[in-house]
């Protein structure tokens, strides 16, 4: 079965500059520098943030490969450490301005559509230790700084931004689960980190359109949109859901798109004594710079029930997920390797939700994919990775994409996580994720078999959806 997929549809890829670029000539440390400096042990194998792939050197050949490989459009992101010089006085630092130059106008050259993100989990540590990081609504003012700069330098030529990349990702990582440093655990302070990010998102906005030195420029935010599925129907287990839905997906995707954060969601910190701290202004700024399109990642479904400890529960610290646990449903498919379940139809239920629920906004896959450690083992005699599990994940996924766009989403592309198998964060080099495999010792890079398929489904804008997949859906 063929699909074609929409006219001008974006196929590409996703990385972020703290993965790909390496610590080369940069000032400043943010928070993952830093959490490497001082716990080396805690990254897989020691493996560190400092070349990561070498992008910061090898970047013209790089995109040539990604242009191989046919990607039309690439997402990354400018270094808030490494473009300012100065994060209060706001100003930059030249060399850095040259390399992100270069970088873009590569791209450009070889007709790939630059996607610039502004902050992807690198918090300046510099920025934590004098103000508390995200905690500080002038760490937002600093921030608004660097995303003025990013307008003024390279807004001509860039028509795509992004304010943040997985903001409630920040704050579980950072204040909830310790898999970000600063590794706190405390629920009142994540819930205003949580308003702080949006704030700043919003100013970020405001910014932009005041700025931006191209007509056609748009500016967007990047979600982690899952759908939460009850593990029964029961009247506990759906208010579960309801309850999740609202903290983890509408707080972010409802005040950027409708400008307001969910009324039941606010409810609920205010009887709990955990509202965030805010002004009218704040309010209203939020609600008047809502954003032009979204970036929405999706790798697993979410699957909730009823917490087995009552939420009226006494001395127990207050928790976002106090009302709801996770359930790992049985008889689940699994990407062994990462420990996430496979469910491909979440995709279509992320689309209709968006169709259904939030004007039906333009929007586009941001993030995909499926991180598989030791490839080596699928790799053929002339060293090209037979990634086969990775085009049927593709395959499977794009499925559904398309079937949500024939019933109306509002969806114009899809990139996968990433384009060249970059460091990420704790887990460092242990699951790869991209069309493009990276010997870390050597840097030498080889096209994988999805590399070369992805290259034709680009030329020819439509999937061959194989025979099996299809019996799998009937």
């Amino acid at each position: 079965m063929n699909v074609r997929f929409p006219k001008n549809f974006w196929w590409g890829a996703a990385t972020s500059g703290p993965q790909s670029e390496g610590r080369f000539k940069k000032r400043h440390a943010n928070v993952f520098d830093y959490w490497y400096e001082v716990e080396p042990e805690k990254f897989h194998d020691h493996v560190g943030p400092t070349t990561a792939s070498n992008f910061y050197n090898s970047y013209k050949e790089d995109i040539q490969l990604m242009k191989k490989i046919g990607l039309n459009s690439v997402r990354t992101s400018i270094q808030w450490t490494r473009l300012m010089d100065d994060f209060e006085k706001g100003t930059v630092n030249n060399g850095a301005v040259t390399f992100y130059n270069q970088v873009i106008d590569e791209f450009l050259k070889n007709g790939i559509r630059p996607v610039i993100n502004l902050h992807h989990f690198d918090l300046p540590i510099d920025l934590y230790h004098k103000y508390g990081g995200w905690e500080s609504k002038y760490v937002g003012e600093l921030f608004v700084k660097f995303a003025e700069k990013c307008f003024e330098l390279f807004s001509d030529r860039v028509t795509d931004w992004f304010t943040f990349n997985e903001p409630m990702v920040i704050v579980e990582g950072e204040y909830l689960h310790q898999f970000h440093y600063p590794n706190v655990i405390d629920g009142p302070k994540a819930v205003q980190v949580a308003y702080n990010l949006q704030l700043a998102s919003a100013k970020t906005v405001k910014k932009f359109r005041q700025n931006n030195r191209n007509p056609k420029g748009k500016i967007g935010i990047i979600l982690n949109l899952t759908p939460p599925y009850p593990a029964s129907n029961s009247v506990e287990d759906l208010a579960a859901s309801n309850y999740a839905d609202r903290w983890l997906n509408q707080f972010f995707m409802k005040a950027s798109t409708n400008g307001h954060f969910p009324e039941k969601l606010i409810e609920v910190f205010k009887k709990d004594g955990v509202m965030f701290d805010c002004s009218s202004d704040e309010l209203t700024l939020i609600n008047e710079n809502t954003v032009d399109y979204l970036g929405l990642n999706y790798y697993h479904p979410h699957r909730v029930k009823a917490p087995e400890i009552s939420p009226n529960s006494l001395t127990v610290d207050w928790m976002p997920d106090k009302y709801y646990d996770e359930y790992e449903m049985p008889g689940r498919r699994m990407n062994v390797d990462k420990g996430w379940e496979i469910y491909p139809k979440a995709i279509y239920d992320i689309a209709m939700d968006v169709k259904n629920n939030y004007g039906n906004i333009e929007w586009f896959v941001s993030e995909n994919g499926m991180g598989v450690s030791r490839e080596e083992r699928y790799m053929n005699p002339q060293g090209r990775i037979e990634d086969d599990y990775r085009i049927q994940f593709i395959q499977e996924h794009l499925y559904w994409l398309h079937k949500a766009i024939a019933e109306g989403a509002n969806c114009f592309g899809y990139h996968l996580w990433t384009p060249i198998d970059c460091w990420s964060w704790g887990n460092a080099y242990r699951n790869r994720y991209g069309f493009i495999s990276n010997n870390i010792h050597t840097q030498v890079k080889t096209i994988k078999k999805s590399g070369y398929w992805f290259a034709e489904v680009s030329k020819t804008n439509r999937v061959e959806i194989e025979e099996r997949i299809l019996q799998m859906y009937k």
